[in-house]
């Protein structure tokens, strides 16, 4: 998109060292509906054993959801419509329509809670000050000029 590169550092079956690990952010995009990434599952299971916390956001929740991730956490994500689709998800009472919703070490945000899934990661991984985080969350929400 946009001509970005990226370039891979490792591969899950190469990663090894968890201990530097602080959390895992799981991007979205259509193709976690499309594929059933068993690596990814395989490897999400033992973050969430190790309690390291995982954030998804869009299309990543739904891979979460597909894979039992979130049938015994709170959670969001586009929406339960969407979630009630995979074959085998329990967890509809745990659903919430908001945001962004962090429960038991997963983060879960809807498509469009960029600015909200980028302040709670910011908070659990303690980038900065409360104060900071705070003034960075009501610029980017809020916009840094308001009209009067």
């Amino acid at each position: 998109m946009g001509g970005i590169r990226a370039s891979v550092d490792y591969t899950i079956e190469d990663y090894h060292s968890y201990d530097n690990l602080a959390m895992v952010i799981m991007p979205g995009g259509l193709s976690w509906e499309e594929n059933d990434y068993i690596e990814i599952k395989e490897f999400v299971m033992q973050l969430i054993g190790m309690k390291i916390p995982v954030a998804a956001i869009c299309g990543a929740t739904y891979f979460l959801c597909k894979h039992g991730f979130l049938d015994h956490v709170k959670h969001t994500g586009d929406s339960l419509e969407y979630f009630k689709s995979a074959k085998y998800y329990k967890g509809e009472d745990l659903y919430i329509p908001a945001q962004v919703v962090v429960d038991g070490g997963i983060m879960t945000a809807n498509e469009t809670a960029a600015v909200e899934f980028a302040y709670e990661i910011f908070k659990i991984l303690k980038v900065d000050s409360d104060e900071e985080m705070s003034q960075w969350y009501d610029n980017f929400k809020n916009g840094a000029v308001r009209q009067i």
